[in-house]
C-alpha cells in the first residue's frame, strides 16, 4: 500500500506521551525491558532483514514511514510497505522515537513477511538514555533490532582503520555503546549499536553484509528511497 493510497493517517495511540516528562518516564520504564543477553540471528544464515525509515511533511504535520524487507542472501526486495501518520510528539533531542514509532509500527504491520531482523536508521543503546529508536522498536515488537546511524551523536570514537570491515569502539566515557564501522575504504564510517535481542558483534557483522557497495546498508537505502517516494506522492496529492 503506497502512501498516496491512504485516506486517513495513522492516529496517535491513546495515552501517548504529550510532554517531555511523560516521554522520559516511559523511556525509563521500557529501557528495563531491553534484552541484551541474546546474540540474535547468526550472520551468514538465511534471513529477512527489514529496513525502516521516515520522512516528514512539516507543512501538513505528518510523517511517512517505510518498511522494506530484503532477502539477505541476494539483497533483493521481498516486500515493502508504507504508512502515513500524524507527527506524534514535538521535536525534543533524545526523544525522536516518540515522533515516529506509531507510524513505523503501522508500516511494519503491513508486511506479510515476518522480519528476522529490523535495521533502523538511527540509534539503539548509542543514545544518551540508552534507548534510541532501535531499542524502543525492539521492545514494543519483540523483534531483534539494530541501529545504524550516519553520525556518532554525542559520543567519541577513534577513526577505524582504512579498510572495509575495520571498526573502533563508540564510547561514552569508558562504556562502549556502539561501534564505528568502515563499510567502504576511504569513506567515513557508520555507527552501529544494539537495539534489542542481538549482540554488538552480530549487529556489526549484519551491517557489513548489508552494505556490500555503499556506505549505508541496503535496508536503509531501500527504506529511505521508498518513504521519499511515498512522501512525494503525498505532497503531489
Amino acid at each position: 500500500m503506497s502512501a498516496a493510497e491512504q485516506t486517513e493517517p495513522v492516529g496517535v495511540p491513546p495515552g501517548w506521551p504529550t510532554t517531555e516528562a511523560e516521554a522520559t518516564a516511559l523511556q525509563d520504564e521500557l529501557r528495563g525491558r531491553v534484552v541484551l543477553g541474546e546474540p540474535g540471528p547468526p550472520p551468514g544464515e538465511p534471513l529477512v532483514a527489514v529496513g525502516v525509515d521516515v520522512a516528514y511533511d512539516d507543512e501538513r504535520d505528518v510523517v511517512v514511514a517505510a518498511a522494506v524487507a530484503l532477502d539477505t542472501a541476494t539483497l533483493s526486495v521481498v516486500e515493502e510497505a508504507t504508512a502515513v501518520g500524524r507527527v506524534a510528539f514535538p521535536y525534543v533531542p533524545g526523544l525522536l522515537a516518540f515522533r515516529e514509532i506509531p507510524t513505523v509500527l503501522a508500516a511494519l504491520d503491513r508486511l506479510a513477511v515476518a522480519p528476522g531482523l529490523v535495521v533502523c536508521d538511527g540509534y539503539g543503546l548509542a543514545h544518551p538514555r540508552r534507548f534510541g529508536l532501535a531499542s524502543h522498536l525492539g521492545v514494543v515488537t519483540g523483534l531483534p533490532t539494530i541501529g545504524v546511524a550516519k553520525n556518532p551523536f554525542t559520543f567519541r570514537h577513534d577513526a577505524p582503520g582504512p579498510h572495509r570491515g575495520d571498526t573502533s569502539p563508540l564510547l561514552d566515557g569508558d562504556e562502549e555503546v556502539g561501534r564505528a564501522l568502515r563499510t567502504r575504504p576511504g569513506v567515513k564510517p557508520v555507527f552501529v549499536s544494539v537495539g534489542h535481542r542481538t549482540s554488538l558483534e552480530n549487529a556489526t557483522a549484519h551491517t557489513l553484509a548489508l552494505a556490500p557497495a555503499y556506505r549505508l546498508p541496503e535496508t536503509t537505502r531501500a527504506a529511505d528511497a521508498l518513504c521519499r517516494r511515498a512522501l512525494k506522492g503525498l505532497v503531489a496529492d
